[in-house]
């Protein structure tokens, strides 16, 4: 694990966070899932390349999917 790792993981998770706060006050299902995925994920992504290539597809996903 290097400094890139971390600050990415540390970006994304934030994201998460805001994500997460985000579906829980709109009880929207969407945001709330990928802000947990997105505090999660960098603990089990050991790569920075996939680290940041998940991170950008799962802050993508609730602009697309609306449900």
């Amino acid at each position: 694990m290097n400094s890139a790792t971390l600050l990415w993981g540390l970006l994304f998770s934030s994201i998460g966070m805001g994500f997460f706060i985000y579906g829980k006050k709109q009880t929207r299902a969407v945001p709330l899932v990928c802000g947990i995925v997105l505090m999660v994920y960098p603990y089990f992504v050991p790569s920075t390349i996939w680290l940041v290539v998940i991170g950008v597809v799962l802050c993508a996903v609730p602009y697309f999917v609306r449900i």
